[in-house]
C-alpha cells in the first residue's frame, strides 16, 4: 500500500510542475485572462458581523498570505508575465492580495465577491464575470482576483490559495488553458 501511495505521489509532482510552466508560458505570451483565488487567510470562515467595508470584519491575508502575495508579483515580473489590468472583488483579503502582488490599486468588481446564495444572484454574477472575460483583448493579461467559489462555478477547477488558472471563453464556458501555483 505505502508502495502504491508513493509511486502515485511520484507520478502527480511532474504534473503539477508542467501545469505550471505551461502556465507561465501562456502568461509570458500575454493575450489571457487570469482567474487568481486570493493569497493565503486567517480561519475558515467569515464572522457573523461580516461588512465588505470594513476589513475587521472579515478573513484577511495571513502573513504567510501577505508572502505568497508578494512572490506572486515577484514571480510576473521575474517571468516577464507582462499585466494590463487587475480587477479584483471587493473583499479585504482580494484586494489586499492584489495590492501586494502587483502593486497597484486594482479596479473593484462586485461580480468577483463570494458568490451569493441566490440562484438569480448568482447567475447575473457568472455572468457579468463572462461578459468581461469575453470582451477582453488585450495584449498583456487581465488578472482577476476572485474566490474559490467563484473559480469552481466559471471552471469545475478547485484552485490552492494563491493558485492562478488561464482561461479563455469557449462556446457559453471557459477553457482552462493552463495553471500556476505559488
Amino acid at each position: 500500500m505505502i508502495r502504491y501511495a508513493l509511486a502515485l505521489l511520484l507520478l502527480v509532482i511532474p504534473v503539477a510542475a508542467h501545469a505550471t510552466d505551461a502556465g507561465w508560458a501562456l502568461l509570458r505570451d500575454g493575450g489571457h485572462v487570469v482567474l487568481l483565488r486570493h493569497a493565503m487567510v486567517t480561519g475558515t470562515s467569515d464572522p457573523a458581523n461580516f461588512d465588505i467595508d470594513s476589513c475587521a470584519t472579515q478573513m484577511n491575508l495571513s502573513a504567510r498570505g501577505k508572502q505568497q502575495a508578494s512572490k506572486i508579483g515577484a514571480l510576473f515580473a521575474a517571468r516577464a508575465a507582462p499585466i494590463e489590468r487587475v480587477l479584483s472583488s471587493r473583499y479585504c483579503r482580494c484586494l489586499d492580495t492584489a495590492r501586494i502582488a502587483f502593486e497597484a490599486e486594482p479596479q473593484l468588481f462586485a461580480p468577483l465577491d463570494l458568490l451569493k446564495g441566490d440562484d438569480a444572484q448568482k447567475a447575473a454574477q457568472i455572468a457579468a464575470i463572462m461578459k468581461e472575460i469575453r470582451a477582453y483583448s488585450g495584449s498583456d493579461n487581465l488578472v482577476m482576483v476572485t474566490h474559490l467559489e467563484d473559480i469552481v462555478a466559471l471552471t469545475g477547477i478547485s484552485p490552492r490559495e494563491g493558485e492562478a488558472v488561464v482561461v479563455e471563453p469557449q462556446g457559453d464556458g471557459l477553457r482552462v488553458l493552463g495553471r500556476v501555483t505559488f
